[in-house]
């Protein structure tokens, strides 16, 4: 049966125990050691910050509904997002710890659409590695104590580091921007280098506009545009202004003409194909980078501090390795981003990372470092039962 304790915090809010597992009683324990408040936050949620910055794979997968005066509202597709506007309403300080168990909604190829999640969100502390370090130590930690006997794998990106490589190379800004937020996602990647490799110039222009977006003559170009909008009827208050599209249509064609060298191609070919234990991890991408001539700056060094805070923090390094195309499907992410699974599974039972523009996005006056991670109680569950 479940405890006294656990069904007494689930009553006093209302909330349904329904397929909530056992281990949940152990998970609050866990969370109330590390000193990390739980923090409720409602079901439904405004859809807007979810589909502005939580990325394309979770966009498509939300349940979708509108308040009574028209507003886009959502089920909760995930609890990172929720906390922070809660943090930010409440005018908490910082640094904060907190703790949530719950339910998350979202459409899935398999299971269920409707499945609990746990998980800590470390907003504040200014001291990164360590904050990096105690996310990891704290989710394998858990996972060890819930899943005894079973030897976890850990696997570590950080998309600080892949953003370093690519300005290092020298893009234009807007073929950064592109390949940075494909980042963790393989196909779409490949199919951008591909793309820098091989342009495809700017068709199905009007003429007039093509010969002027090739002239360069951004005035010349605007005036035209907004002359054909009036003719046309369309409204500029109710779309881009004829000086964003002009400028959209600018950089379009420098992106187009963009070619990525093949000294460079393979540069990046080289980075993303590295996949080593995290204790080599710092080494191997200090030979990458003088190998290649790139100055990777405060990324290499923010990313050897975690790997010495790893250490200090007496978590087992054996288990952790390093791949620099790993990414998650989420676009808050801003540096480390890791998984956890049993090793010789491939089903992911704790996932995190470090998204320190997100609360300032969602309307923090200041900017706030973070780091969180998340379980997922019914996949922690079956290997319970497997065990």
């Amino acid at each position: 049966m479940r405890s006294d304790k656990l069904f007494a915090y689930y009553s006093e809010r209302g909330m349904p125990l329904i397929n909530l597992p056992e281990f949940a009683t152990e998970l609050l324990s866990e969370f109330d050691a590390r000193n990390a408040e739980r923090i409720d936050t409602p079901v439904i949620q405004p859809a807007e910050p979810f589909l502005d910055i939580a990325g394309e794979d979770l966009r498509r997968r939300i349940f979708m509904t509108e308040s009574e005066t028209g507003a886009s509202l959502c089920l909760r597709p995930e609890f990172t997002i929720p906390v922070c506007l809660r943090h930010i309403e409440t005018a908490t300080g910082t640094p904060k710890r907190y703790a949530y168990l719950g339910e998350v909604f979202r459409q899935r190829r398999d299971g269920a659409n409707e499945f609990y999640q746990a998980g800590i969100e470390d907003l504040g502390d200014i001291n990164i590695p360590s904050a990096d370090a105690r996310a990891i130590g704290d989710a394998t930690a858990i996972l060890a104590r819930l899943l005894p006997g079973r030897r976890l794998s850990v696997t570590l990106g950080d998309q600080a580091v892949f953003e370093a490589v690519v300005q290092a190379l020298g893009l234009p800004l807007g073929w950064q921007k592109r390949l940075i937020h494909a980042f963790g996602n393989m196909t779409q990647l490949e199919a951008l280098l591909a793309g820098l490799v091989s342009p495809q110039f700017v068709t199905g222009l009007d003429d007039d506009i093509a010969k002027l977006v090739a002239s360069g003559d951004e005035q010349a170009l605007i005036a035209h545009i907004e002359q054909e909008m009036q003719a046309t009827g369309y409204s500029t208050n109710a779309s881009r202004s004829p000086r964003e599209i002009a400028r959209r249509l600018k950089e379009k064609l420098i992106l187009s003409e963009t070619r990525l060298d093949d000294a460079a191609f393979h540069v990046l070919e080289e980075f993303l194909s590295l996949d080593v234990p995290l204790v080599n991890a710092s080494a191997a991408l200090a030979g990458f980078a003088d190998a290649a001539g790139l100055k990777l700056g405060n990324a290499l060094s923010r990313f050897n501090g975690r790997v010495a805070a790893l250490a200090n923090a007496g978590v087992e390094l054996s288990g952790l390795g390093y791949r620099a195309a790993f990414g998650r499907p989420l676009d808050y992410y801003t540096g480390l981003v890791f998984e956890v699974t049993v090793e010789g599974s491939a089903a992911v039972l704790a996932g995190g990372g470090r998204f320190d523009k997100l609360l300032t996005f969602l309307g923090a006056t200041d900017r706030i470092p973070a780091v969180g991670f998340s379980f997922w109680l019914d996949r922690i569950e079956t290997e319970r039962a497997a065990a």
